[in-house]
């Protein structure tokens, strides 16, 4: 059953552009990006996503031991291209059982980093960046600084800006923030080579962290 797109920023329905306004509606936000259904993994899924974003699609790679791509997200429509991309992984966690990581780049004001990390959003907040950077991933032979958000023991979250978006690393749980000493650079899977995906990861399980975070919220009647 297809799912309607949702505010990216809280999970609510949106209105789809009208008469009297361009803009899809979140009846608490205001215009926003349309938040699509999540996009199962695959190299379907991963080509969909390439076609439509206008931001990074990010990586962590090499991938940390035994990690996987378990889904993707987005939030934008047909006219504006995916403003926001999420890529989810899973994997052993550092202390024991599974871990989720998913890795978002945006425009800012979209929101959807901000919701995955479980801020109010939609940005990661004034003053985040003042201090020192507690961690730094490469790219294209550029260091890119990061800031640890502190969220507490529900999950870790990294922030930062890169190529003029934001870039959010989200953990699930905490302790599998401590994956971030493991992972020392990124790529762009936008890269294409001769009309197909220059770096296909390995897929696994749908992951239950996009699901279960970005669930729309259901309508009270």
């Amino acid at each position: 059953m297809k799912t309607d797109p949702s505010c990216p920023r809280c999970g609510r329905a949106v209105q789809p552009p009208g008469l009297w306004s361009s803009a899809w509606e979140c009846d608490a936000h205001g215009p926003v990006a349309p938040l699509q259904p999540v996009r199962a993994p695959g190299r379907a899924g991963l080509e969909a996503l390439l076609h439509r974003a206008d931001v990074p699609v990010w990586i962590p790679w090499p991938l940390p031991a035994g990690w996987v791509v378990t889904g993707f997200a987005e939030a934008g429509d047909e006219r504006s291209g995916a403003l926001a991309t999420a890529v989810a992984l899973s994997g052993p966690g550092p202390l024991g059982g599974v871990g989720e990581i998913a890795v978002v780049a945006e425009d800012p004001g979209i929101g959807l980093g901000a919701r995955l990390a479980g801020l109010e959003g939609p940005d990661p907040g004034d003053g985040f960046d003042t201090a020192a950077p507690d961690a730094k991933v490469r790219f294209d032979g550029h260091d890119i600084a990061l800031w640890n958000l502190d969220l507490g023991r529900d999950r870790a979250a990294y922030a930062g800006e890169a190529l003029a978006h934001w870039l959010w690393l989200v953990f699930a749980s905490a302790d599998t923030g401590m994956l971030m000493c493991e992972i020392s650079a990124l790529r762009d899977l936008r890269g294409i080579n001769d009309g197909g995906i220059a770096l296909e990861p390995p897929f696994g399980a749908p992951s239950p962290f996009l699901s279960r975070v970005l669930a729309p919220e259901r309508s009270q009647e």
